[in-house]
């Protein structure tokens, strides 16, 4: 099937028509310096396609998040380990669903190890989920450098082996690479050569100016075209554009980015007594408290395979098949069938590093496997009562009012992080000594102890815990709401309950 999408107007005021299938099959670079409208090409190519083909965008400042609204793309927060990337990205090829992985906030380093992470899950999807994909990589020379720069050689291999895999090898999987660079220069040149289509905009580097015109075949002094080129006019030339150099306008988007080019703004008439305004502190600032930036916390995996789930097309319903006789339980015996299972699941040690939706589907096969009659809980459902479990409150501890101010103070946090948040109240209800990192690790299901100490952070920070020292140095997770405190712990001590594996820095 042959789509071409209106990406602009060409010379003499005809539509300038990408075909879309050809693109998947020959993959497109586009150039620009800053400021050339390189992003807004980008934008229009998403916005056109975007009921013809499955997208994925690798976004480096968070610029393509806006196209959710309008187009349902699943934004995908970077912030995560590898593993949860590549599972991810190999379940954004199974279900056939667009999306944007934002890596704003990463340094670079993290953008290239998340990036690539990403890009291998598509790539080493199963063969039957080989569906094409249009890849756009913005700012492709951060992520594919020509040279090693900053960053460490391993993520730089990381990173340029994904990129290559995209360009080289990716085509034969459905993935069609979209590569945006500010500078020719700066990217890997096996990456750009596979590139059959190229949109170039403006640049004034002479060996920037000199590897576009190769890449067009183009005479060296028609190079110098390139700096007079506008905003948003580029030079297209490819199987999928036009089979001659052919300048195009970009046409308009529909979004926009959450960041924009600065406009000037004049500027207020200078007062009279301005030092004295500069350099007079006010009375307020002495009092006004120190107001510390949060750090958003993630988006829980299990949202976004949620998300994922409700994408799926509905199957058409399969003929009933005779249901067997399943005896009459009351309510008590029913859950107490649902807790043995959930028990059963929870004393697994291992339990504690899977994911919440993965015990959830063996919780379900257990209650099948037990005919356990009756609608079983939902998701939601189940994380809290594993959050409760894993607290390790009992009966008692359940039945006083602390506990039930506990309950409500973790819901304002995110589903995966209120197991560590309850089993912080329960030992401060019960007056234990605050848990060691490697404990609240365990908890979170990581053996990172400066991630265990980042929660602690996040918690201060919204101001549900206070946490403090005593004067041998241990650690005092104080709850101002309930009124009650752990008492002193060790932060360093091993989690003698989770095995001799200690958290690791």
């Amino acid at each position: 099937m042959q789509v071409g999408i209106d990406m602009g107007t060409a010379s003499g005021g005809t539509s300038a028509q990408l075909d879309i299938e050809e693109l998947l099959a020959t993959r497109l670079l586009v150039q620009g310096n800053s400021g050339s409208g390189k992003s807004h090409l980008l934008r229009r190519l998403l916005e056109q396609s975007a009921q013809w083909v499955q997208q994925v965008i690798i976004d480096p400042e968070g610029d393509f998040v806006t196209l959710a609204d309008k187009f349902g793309h699943v934004v995908v927060d970077g912030e995560r380990t590898e593993a949860e990337l590549a599972g991810i990205a190999n379940r954004i090829r199974q279900h056939r669903v667009s999306c944007v992985l934002t890596l704003e906030g990463l340094d670079i380093e993290q953008q290239m190890r998340a990036a690539a992470a990403f890009l291998n899950g598509m790539f080493d999807a199963d063969r039957e989920f080989w569906y094409p994909v249009l890849v756009v990589v913005d700012e492709a020379q951060m992520f594919a450098p020509s040279v090693g720069g900053d960053v460490s050689e391993d993520a730089r291999k990381m990173s340029l082996g994904a990129m290559t895999n995209l360009m080289c090898r990716g085509r034969k999987r459905g993935l069609a690479g979209v590569i945006a660079t500010q500078r020719l220069a700066k990217l890997a040149k096996n990456v750009a050569a596979e590139a059959s289509n190229f949109l170039m905009g403006r640049t004034f580097l002479d060996i920037d100016m000199a590897r576009a015109a190769d890449l067009l075949g183009m005479d060296r002094r028609q190079a110098e075209m390139f700096r007079d080129l506008k905003r948003g006019n580029f030079v297209a030339l490819g199987p999928a554009l036009s089979r001659r150099p052919l300048p195009i306008t970009i046409g308009t988007v529909e979004t926009s980015a959450r960041s924009s080019s600065p406009k000037l703004v004049p500027l207020p008439d200078a007062p009279q007594d301005v030092e004295d305004l500069i350099f007079t502190p006010d009375p307020e600032e002495f009092t006004r408290p120190v107001v510390r930036r949060t750090t958003p916390a993630p988006r829980p995996t299990t949202d976004i395979l949620a998300e994922l789930s409700r994408s799926v097309p509905a199957a058409s319903p399969a003929p009933a098949e005779p249901k067997v006789g399943q005896p009459e339980l009351s309510n008590e015996d029913r859950e107490a069938r649902v807790s043995a299972v959930l028990s059963e699941i929870l004393d697994d040690p291992a339990s504690g590093f899977r994911t919440d939706s993965v015990l959830y589907q063996e919780f379900l096969v257990r209650l099948r496997m037990r005919r356990v009659p009756g609608a079983p809980m939902s998701l939601a459902e189940f994380r809290r009562r594993v959050a409760i479990a894993r607290s390790g409150a009992d009966e008692e501890i359940m039945a006083t009012d602390q506990w039930a101010t506990a309950l409500s103070l973790s819901t304002s946090v995110t589903d995966d992080l209120q197991g560590v948040f309850l089993m912080l109240a329960k030992a401060a209800i019960s007056g234990e000594p605050c848990p060691s990192d490697a404990r609240i690790a365990r908890a979170y299901g990581t053996h990172s102890a400066r991630r265990a100490r980042r929660l602690l952070s996040y918690f201060e920070e919204q101001g549900s815990v206070v946490v403090h020292t005593d004067f041998s140095g241990k650690r005092i997770v104080a709850f101002p709401d309930m009124g009650s405190q752990t008492a002193p712990g060790d932060a360093n001590a091993p989690d003698l309950d989770g095995g001799e594996q200690a958290a690791a820095e």
